[in-house]
């Protein structure tokens, strides 16, 4: 099992890697919580995650509320096949800010 980890890329994106699960999402919940207080605007690369299951997504859509609540926005970047599979189950894919770069 890969620990998630959320770090700092350039020009302030943010990068989610590792698997997200059950498992790994709590922690990595706290230490999102951290990034949201300095940043106005929250660009989040989801190229390096490795798997993830529905918890994942959960951690996705927090992400969101938290934004919304300390008035950010919030955009994603590169989410995996897997991840947006289960957003179209679910039509979170209709309500998330989701983009590929270009």
């Amino acid at each position: 099992m890969s620990e998630a980890e959320i770090t700092e890329v350039s020009g302030g994106r943010l990068a989610i890697n590792g698997e997200l699960t059950f498992a790994s999402v709590p922690l990595l919940w706290e230490r999102c919580c951290d990034r949201f207080s300095g940043n106005a605007k929250l660009d989040i690369d989801l190229s390096g995650v490795q798997r993830s299951d529905s918890a994942g997504l959960a951690l996705l859509v927090e992400c969101v509320r938290q934004a919304h609540q300390t008035g950010k926005s919030i955009r994603f970047f590169n989410i995996p096949a897997q991840m947006l599979a289960i957003a179209r189950v679910s039509s979170l894919d209709q309500v998330l800010p989701l983009h590929r770069d270009t």
